[in-house]
């Protein structure tokens, strides 16, 4: 059976970690595709292999793909999408087997959608081959129960272009994208780096000035919000802002956890774009699906504002290594949180319940537990 996760690389055996060269997605055939069976989740759509076989001869062409996932309607549609984690092996490789774990814990509990590689999923540490791949297994293991969302953004057109065609040849629903960061540009370059990415499919705008240091002005949205594959915005900046953007009719995912439940509810946001959601998803799911529970929101947000005492994704990665849900692996920049921090968060998992987690048991790890890594 294909698997672009055997191309790049195999699990780990007898402690010597075999890696083969990943191809270029983009020169894959669509024979090869359909041969491997690769875009069995067809029949979601509605398309039937015999119609893919039939065109198996010919490239593999964005609308084909757009035949077999999702609408831009469809992703609109979509309230708690979780910004997944990606855990590692000791060797710093991506654990596979641990992420699926996450996953299906997740489509457990009612999550409708995964951000991979996002800030959260640590794309911006990954090769784009990891990217990609893991873009591609996610699609080909769980596509047909939830959207795949691939964070195929970048500061460079070039790289997000590039990116976000493999990302849709390789079955994800919709590409989250941010505005350059860093080497920043006018609001013209702004438009035309998004006009570049948007002709690949549907697409989320993500806002977040407290990373990239430069905000996307209600004016450059409204423009943006005109092209036929713009899904929405993932906005950091408040809920006045995405109050005003759904009074315009441009759907919202809130940026900010603490802020979601309002967002909801009185801001008028489709949902959520979430960390939080990682380790307790089925009572995000709860909070954004269910209606209006102050109660539940003011339960949880101690926990999200343990989260993001340090910034994203640290205090997450700690958290799920304390669960057992992921190897004490950080790969560096990230280091995970002190001891006491750690007790913190142990208490406030007692007072929520483990039974929300993913985990089934509660570490009490020593910094000595820890592996930190500056080469993988």
């Amino acid at each position: 059976c294909f698997s672009f996760a055997s191309l790049y690389y195999k699990h780990e055996d007898r402690g010597q970690h075999k890696v083969q060269s990943m191809p270029t997605l983009a020169k894959i055939s669509a024979a090869q595709v359909v041969n491997a069976h690769f875009f069995s989740r067809s029949t979601r759509r509605g398309v039937k292999q015999a119609s893919i076989a039939s065109n198996a001869s010919k490239t593999w062409t964005n609308a084909s793909m757009m035949q077999m996932t999702a609408t831009v309607e469809e992703i609109q549609k979509t309230r708690l999408i979780t910004a997944i984690k990606t855990p590692y092996l000791a060797s710093g490789k991506i654990d596979l087997a641990a992420y699926d774990k996450l996953v299906e814990n997740q489509i457990e509990c009612g999550v409708g959608g995964l951000v991979v590689g996002g800030t959260t999923g640590e794309g911006q540490l990954m090769s784009w081959d990891e990217h990609i791949m893991l873009i591609a297994h996610t699609a080909k293991l769980y596509g047909d129960k939830l959207q795949v969302i691939g964070n195929t953004g970048s500061n460079s057109t070039r790289e997000a272009v590039h990116a976000s065609s493999q990302g849709f040849a390789v079955g994800m629903d919709a590409a989250l994208h941010i505005n350059p960061y860093y080497g920043k540009t006018s609001k013209k370059g702004i438009i035309a780096h998004f006009n570049a990415v948007l002709k690949y499919g549907p697409t989320i705008v993500y806002n977040v000035p407290a990373r990239t240091s430069q905000d996307i002005s209600p004016e450059i949205m409204l423009e943006l919000a005109e092209h036929k594959n713009f899904a929405g915005i993932k906005e950091c900046e408040g809920n006045a802002r995405i109050k005003y953007y759904t009074d315009q009719g441009i759907v919202c995912w809130s940026g900010n956890d603490d802020e979601a439940h309002d967002a909801r509810y009185e801001a008028g946001a489709v949902g959520v774009i979430s960390v939080t959601s990682n380790i307790v998803p089925r009572l995000m799911s709860q909070l954004i699906n269910d209606g209006p529970n102050p109660e539940l929101r003011d339960r949880l947000l101690p926990m999200m504002s343990w989260l993001f005492t340090e910034p994203n994704p640290i205090g997450l990665n700690t958290m799920l290594a304390m669960l057992d849900c992921a190897e004490p692996v950080f790969r560096l920049p990230y280091i995970q949180y002190d001891e006491e921090l750690r007790a913190q968060g142990a208490a406030l998992i007692r007072g929520i319940g483990l039974e929300h987690t993913p985990g089934s048991k509660l570490l009490d790890l020593r910094n000595s537990d820890f592996t930190t890594l500056s080469e993988w």
